[in-house]
């Protein structure tokens, strides 16, 4: 860009942005009016650069061009300011105008797709005491985190390959929901020897484990404790504030 293009690009295009981007242009998502003049300039900017590659003049008036019978191929600062502000009210933006990407204001704009907070209400429960279902107690995985389900199953493959064959019967037994009393009957002990073994079965476990595994199991996922945290603090500042 020719030091000449780059101050009419100050003193004439920019402050047409600046005074028109806010009325005349739509925000998408998380716009803002400043933000849309800095892409605008920028769009502007590639116009010059492209038009000047071409071999025409930026000036600040439509006739600034000619002289005498000849005529010089010029474009007038007016016209980039114009150009520059209906390609952003179509959804353009310096980056690019892309009509497929779901972030892309273009897409948004012809309604193909929007973009939603996460932390929106999608659905109520009155009759169990108001619970608010939010959008991303929609979306979200309720189940454990996959480098934590691998450990634990490693863990498990390593402390079952320890037990005897009675002791893996009883825990196939308790899995499937049925009766010691057909491993009993299977290994011709009696009932109270299977009832002896799935006791040290559990302390075993627990001893491998740790004495807190059953409250690890229950535990919501880390993902989950710290997104109602977050929530929480965010509901006690809300409410402090008021």
């Amino acid at each position: 860009m020719s030091p000449q293009a780059g101050f009419l690009l100050q003193t004439e295009i920019l402050p047409r942005l600046i005074s028109a981007i806010p009325i005349a242009v739509s925000f998408i998502g998380s716009e803002d009016a400043q933000e849309l003049v800095q892409d605008g300039t920028l769009i502007a900017a590639q116009m010059i650069h492209n038009a000047e590659q071409a071999g025409t003049k930026l000036v600040r008036n439509p006739g600034a061009g000619r002289r005498g019978a000849r005529t010089v191929k010029t474009i007038s600062a007016g016209n980039v300011a114009f150009y520059t502000i209906q390609k952003l009210k179509c959804g353009r933006r310096s980056t690019g105008s892309s009509t497929v990407d779901v972030y892309g204001s273009a897409t948004q704009i012809n309604g193909k797709s929007r973009l939603e907070s996460m932390e929106q209400v999608v659905a109520s429960n009155e009759e169990n005491g108001g619970e608010i279902y939010l959008l991303h107690d929609v979306l979200a995985s309720k189940q454990e985190d996959p480098a934590t389900k691998a450990a634990r199953k490693m863990d498990w493959s390593e402390f079952a390959s320890a037990l005897t064959e009675r002791e893996r019967a009883v825990i196939d037994c308790i899995i499937e929901g049925r009766s010691l009393r057909d491993v009993a009957k299977s290994f011709r002990v009696c009932d109270s020897t299977m009832q002896g073994d799935k006791r040290k079965l559990a302390v075993k476990i627990q001893d491998f484990m740790g004495s807190d595994i059953l409250v690890q199991i229950k535990k919501l996922p880390r993902w989950k404790e710290d997104l109602m945290t977050s929530r929480e603090k965010l509901t006690c500042k809300h409410l402090r504030a008021h």
